[in-house]
């Protein structure tokens, strides 16, 4: 089975390439999602994210859950905090990672799509056959990111500086696909790149002897 990373930097479309892996039947292991399963109602790192961070936690009918914003506000501009609770975090979502994998083995997927947006500051290129990073124009990244909602020009900049450089990453990749364009340019990038790297010919069975009379 060939693992795949996909990775770029906020804002650069990565969830558009992502999607259209899933769409071509490519399983996706989404490390966003995975972090906010971890910290959402019940999620396996609440616990401990609360006994790091007191306050950063608030009961529902389901569990308690993090509070994202005052978390966030916790570790902000904290290097020490930062590390703190990507110690916290991290490890749990290798275990999804690797309870992915697991299961796309068992059901014979061939190829597979790692989609961690911290891919090169945690040093994860290591676990994957070829490395696909999705890139776009530094005025439409900025763009992009500060339309979302509670977006702002200091929160940004505190994102910017925990990820590697787009230059650093771009030189870094086997693969680059360009969302500065259109949705429909990248996911025929996309598509170049699942075809560029087309996967062998499953082997022929082998027919067992009928069994002895």
């Amino acid at each position: 089975m060939k693992v795949w990373a996909l990775t770029g930097g906020i804002g650069m479309g990565k969830s558009t390439a992502a999607d259209t892996f899933r769409r071509l039947g490519i399983p996706v292991f989404d490390a966003d999602a995975a972090v906010h399963r971890l910290q959402g109602p019940g999620g396996t790192a609440v616990r401990a994210i609360e006994a790091a961070f007191p306050g950063t936690t608030s009961p529902t009918p389901r569990g308690p859950r993090v509070d994202r914003e005052a978390l966030r506000r916790a570790v902000l501009g904290n290097d020490a905090a930062l590390k703190r609770l990507e110690a916290i975090v991290h490890p749990l979502v290798r275990q999804e990672e690797r309870r992915f994998l697991a299961q796309a083995r068992r059901r014979g997927a061939r190829l597979v799509v790692l989609d961690i947006p911290l891919l090169f500051e945690t040093g994860g290129e290591g676990r994957a056959d070829a490395v696909i990073v999705v890139t776009a124009p530094s005025a439409i990244q900025r763009a992009r990111v500060l339309r979302r909602k509670g977006m702002t020009e200091e929160r940004l900049k505190a994102i910017l500086a925990r990820q590697v450089p787009d230059a650093l990453r771009r030189s870094r990749a086997d693969h680059l696909i360009h969302t500065g364009l259109s949705r429909n340019h990248a996911q025929r990038a996309v598509r170049r790149v699942v075809a560029a790297e087309a996967l062998p010919p499953a082997p022929p069975l082998i027919p067992l002897p009928d069994p002895a009379p």
